[in-house]
């Protein structure tokens, strides 16, 4: 490897290689050189996409799916500024150093601080809604596996990723946890204690009444660059049940779930952000942070703790997966 030669901070490294596979570089390159950013290079199979969950889960830090059938150079010229230079301006030092000037100014730092003022919290909380984007697979397992099984309260996610990736996604979060995951259908009912991941390449949002939500899966023009993107479902559940909402944002790259969770704070509903330290990128919750809208600023391995808290208000108490606190 010319890895100790070039010294470079993030590596693109091909799922699918001669000699040693990617998972096998992969975990030579944490073993080795656990400072370097690794991002993985995938195509859209059902191989390749485990093959990059496995990835994620043992230490990359984000993935891009490989260009399907493009044949002028122009084009793939173009996917790679778009797609691929964004990942590793985001995960390089160097890069973030050199951007800090244009980053907005810090206005929320710790549990709550910068908050806007709101009254003491009157309402309990009915949605739980969930947006992450890079680094969300590990965040997302780390805090299913730590939710109980009697989460008394439906759980909607959005994490940036292709269609199959976000099917595979919600069946390893489903093995990790006492909870039920799967990617969400056009129609599904919500229902205390299961969790709905939006599907690749379709926006989610919940329609209906408080007390018979369901979501909508649909096609529409991107938000922030995404589909799914977290903003039209936070909108949606602070639509639908306004002040009982609590909306999460975990590690990801970019700014999608700002205006959601102006939405949600707006409505009189919770926000709670992951923190820089534990983020793998801290754009999604370091934006929300900034605005003042986060009622809390947790590390994600005190994530799940921090939400039950807030869901067992006005409840009886809602014991942590594999706690005996009470």
């Amino acid at each position: 490897m010319k890895i100790p030669l070039v010294q470079p901070d993030v590596v693109l490294l091909d799922v699918e290689m001669p000699n040693m596979d990617g998972l096998q570089c992969l975990a030579e390159i944490r073993t080795r050189w656990p400072e370097v950013k690794v991002v993985m290079f995938s195509t859209l199979t059902t191989r390749a996409a485990a093959a990059t969950l496995d990835a994620l889960s043992l230490g990359a830090s984000d993935y891009v799916p490989k260009p399907q059938g493009l044949r002028d150079p122009a084009h793939g010229l173009a996917y790679v500024r778009d797609e691929v230079v964004p990942r590793i301006l985001a995960l390089s030092p160097a890069a973030a150093s050199a951007t800090e000037g244009l980053r907005p100014p810090q206005r929320a730092r710790g549990r709550a601080a910068g908050a806007r003022r709101r009254p003491p919290i009157a309402d309990r909380i009915d949605v739980l809604a969930i947006g992450a984007s890079t680094g969300g697979p590990k965040a997302l397992t780390t805090l299913f596996s730590a939710f109980p099984a009697s989460l008394p309260v439906p759980v909607v996610v959005v994490q940036h990723m292709p269609p199959l990736f976000t099917r595979l996604l919600a069946e390893r979060l489903s093995a990790k946890s006492s909870l039920r995951v799967r990617e969400a259908t056009d129609g599904d009912p919500l229902a205390p204690g299961e969790v709905l991941v939006a599907p690749g390449d379709l926006h989610m949002a919940v329609e209906g009444s408080a007390s018979t939500p369901h979501v909508r899966t649909y096609t529409a023009p991107v938000e922030n660059s995404c589909r799914p993107s977290v903003d039209p479902l936070f909108r949606s559940v602070a639509q639908v049940f306004g002040p009982h909402t609590l909306g999460v944002v975990l590690t990801g790259m970019g700014r999608d779930g700002l205006l959601g969770a102006d939405a949600i704070r707006t409505a009189g509903g919770q926000i709670v952000v992951q923190d820089e330290a534990s983020s793998v990128v801290w754009g999604m919750p370091g934006f929300v942070a900034r605005a003042g809208l986060a009622d809390a600023v947790v590390p994600i391995d005190a994530m799940a703790r921090e939400i039950v808290r807030r869901v067992a208000l006005r409840r009886a108490p809602v014991q942590l997966a594999g706690s005996a606190e009470r």
